[in-house]
């Protein structure tokens, strides 16, 4: 599947059905290290995501649908993950320009741009038990795809599959970003709600792509 505008928006449909799916299992994640709204929060984005994209014209370029994507995280998501998602789809536009089609090294471009938005806006680093604990080793294993010669689906099963082992790594980390740092040790034993969502986005990109 060409990775053009339609897509786009598939990958968003299928990363909102995979939010509404798993919502409860993010609010329970982050009820024990947070607010407890972050599934509440991404399932009502998402949602929205989907909405704005039916509005939008027949010919939108990939870029357009990325950031019609972050504006609407942004106005819609509560607490820090709209600012923070938002960006990254901001972000993530830059690179595709005005392609109709992204190939493999602009999608690479794009998933670093929109981890490095993140990183930008947030201000975390690997390690600090955040959502960037599933982006970094995603966009690493993208990078790593490209160099050995994988197409656009590969590339983004790479990085799905990084991303859940990087959710998986948050587990056992004390998280020194967030409201979860205010716990202390107490936060190691809990995955980051942020990286589990993280994983999820980018596994429905992976599976759209094939």
């Amino acid at each position: 599947m060409a990775l053009d505008t339609k897509w786009v928006s598939s990958w968003i449909s299928a990363a909102a059905d995979a939010v509404a799916e798993h919502k409860g299992e993010l609010n329970t994640l982050d009820r024990e290290i947070g607010d407890g709204d972050h599934g509440e929060n991404m399932d009502r984005g998402m949602r929205a995501s989907v909405d704005a994209l039916a509005k939008l014209p027949d010919d939108a370029t990939p870029s357009a649908v990325l950031r019609s994507i972050a504006m609407t995280l942004i106005s819609t998501v509560g607490g820090a993950s709209g600012p923070l998602y938002g960006t990254a789809f901001l972000k993530a536009a830059e690179p595709v320009g005005a392609a109709e089609a992204i190939d493999a090294e602009s999608l690479v471009a794009l998933l670093t741009a929109a981890r490095d938005g993140i990183v930008s806006r947030g201000k975390a680093e690997p390690g600090d038990k955040t959502m960037i604990d599933a982006w970094t080793p995603a966009v690493e294993a993208a990078t790593a795809a490209l160099a050995a010669g994988a197409d656009p689906a590969a590339i983004l099963s790479a990085a799905a599959d990084a991303a859940e082992q990087g959710s998986d790594a948050t587990i056992p980390l004390v998280a020194r970003k967030g409201r979860a740092s205010y716990l202390g040790e107490r936060s190691a034993g809990h995955r980051d709600p942020g990286a589990q969502s993280t994983a999820l986005i980018l596994r429905a990109a992976a599976g759209t792509a094939g």
